[in-house]
């Protein structure tokens, strides 16, 4: 389609060309994790190397490598952790957002803490208002998965199920 400039006698300036792209993103040794959460699965690492002063430390996020002594994580299932102990840390309330942002506004992030869990995870809550110390649990989003983060949110524990945004599930 041309671009023409109206003021000066409409002379051809361009053409537009509309483009489709697909970006490809290589998961490497975190597709396990994404793929996990489209199962209801939260998955985290373990350094298991005996000869590590941080041996047994847990990292969610999810960490293919231990920070200290660089040896490859043990994947483990953090599911049962993050329903029984998962609180607020912190939290931050977005009301205005990036152009490419698909969460409802105000959009509340937050970071969650683990019981024996040695990093904190940021995600959001889906439903009410974050405060600091705030039991939560986790929801996945099992239908229609993006196999992404945003496949994983928080809501205040005690919350039904009937409750839960479209598309999730504990």
């Amino acid at each position: 389609m041309p671009i023409r400039n109206a003021s000066n006698g409409w002379n051809l300036l361009g053409v537009t060309n509309p483009r489709d792209m697909t970006y490809i993103h290589s998961y490497g040794g975190e597709a396990v994790f994404f793929e996990s959460l489209s199962k209801g699965r939260l998955m985290a690492t373990r350094c298991d190397n005996p000869k590590c002063e941080t041996k047994g430390s847990i990292y969610q996020p999810f960490r293919i490598y231990c920070p200290d002594c660089l040896r490859k994580n043990t994947v483990i299932d953090m599911t049962d952790i993050a329903k029984k102990t998962a609180k607020v840390h912190t939290f931050m309330v977005c009301e205005r957002s990036g152009a490419f942002n698909i969460l409802p506004r105000p959009i509340k992030f937050i970071n969650v803490e683990f019981e024996g869990v040695v990093t904190i995870l940021m995600g959001y809550l889906a439903l009410g208002e974050p405060a600091i110390g705030m039991r939560i649990t986790p929801i996945f989003k099992k239908l229609q998965p993006t196999y992404t983060i945003l496949d994983l949110s928080w809501v205040p524990e005690g919350t039904k199920a009937e409750d839960l945004p479209e598309g999730f599930s504990f």
